[in-house]
């Protein structure tokens, strides 16, 4: 049985966070696939073999806008297929979705837009949600199993967050964003992590860089894995990694049988 580690990172930034050890990290763990959300940075940006660490292929797909958003992936084998996107030039534009084929799975990275402190922007995120949902009825007539993952920046539940009572007007934790997870994971997915690990509190992967809240563990769940549920047996495990330093986000991995 082949089993690959397959890791989910909000890096903040690539070039901060490779200066921060993101590479030395890379190396020593070694996943099978890295998917990074939120690099900042257009390839170009950086000079070989930033742009690709040895032993892997990259795949970019950065925002028109300097500095802003942006997918990556980093996979040791080499997709079957890789499209750029979810075919919707609104999202598209700021990077948020790479797709990765390997033989008989699917994987989705991606960013889902923040709706704002100010709120401005969660019709534009519920509406990605809405392109999102369209897309999975689309993938799974595939037949591909799926792997959806990223920076999903809502909690789904009370348990998902430290301070659920104070969030619920924040973006985030909003009832409407919260009830599109309910809706995601209606098509034929779970929560993978979740799902293995119901009643765990405490397990979050962001924290806010104000008042030491990492320290203190005052976070939020806002990274995971929802999996086609006709392939829960090829779970082999899941693990937030909350001592990888170099972004306010940690890694989280998925172990999948291949």
């Amino acid at each position: 049985m082949a089993e690959m580690k397959i890791v989910s990172w909000n890096v903040n930034g690539v070039r901060a966070c490779i200066k921060k050890g993101l590479y030395d990290w890379l190396e020593s763990y070694s996943p099978d696939v890295l998917c990074i959300q939120e690099t900042k940075a257009k390839p170009e940006q950086l000079k070989e073999p930033l742009r690709t660490p040895p032993g892997y292929h990259s795949f970019w797909h950065s925002a028109e806008r300097p500095g802003y958003s942006g997918t990556l992936c980093f996979t040791k084998e080499k997709p079957k297929n890789v499209t750029l996107g979810i075919g919707d030039p609104k999202f598209d534009i700021e990077g948020r979705a790479i797709q990765i084929d390997f033989d008989g799975f699917k994987i989705v990275n991606q960013y889902v837009p923040n709706g704002g402190r100010d709120l401005k922007r969660v019709d534009y995120k519920l509406d990605y949600y809405q392109t999102l949902s369209d897309r999975i009825e689309e993938w799974h007539k595939e037949g591909l199993d799926l792997i959806l993952t990223g920076d999903w920046n809502t909690c789904h539940q009370e348990i998902d967050l430290a301070r659920p009572k104070a969030n619920v007007k924040n973006t985030g934790f909003l009832p409407k964003e919260r009830e599109w997870i309910d809706k995601l994971i209606s098509q034929d997915l779970h929560d993978s992590f979740r799902d293995e690990n119901p009643d765990l509190e405490g397990a979050y992967s962001w924290w806010s860089n104000r008042s030491g809240a990492r320290e203190k563990n005052i976070g939020w769940r806002l990274d995971y894995f929802l999996v086609s549920n006709k392939a829960k047996s090829r779970v082999l495990g899941n693990t937030i990694h909350p001592d990888v330093l170099g972004s306010d986000h940690c890694p989280v991995e998925l172990k999948w049988k291949a």
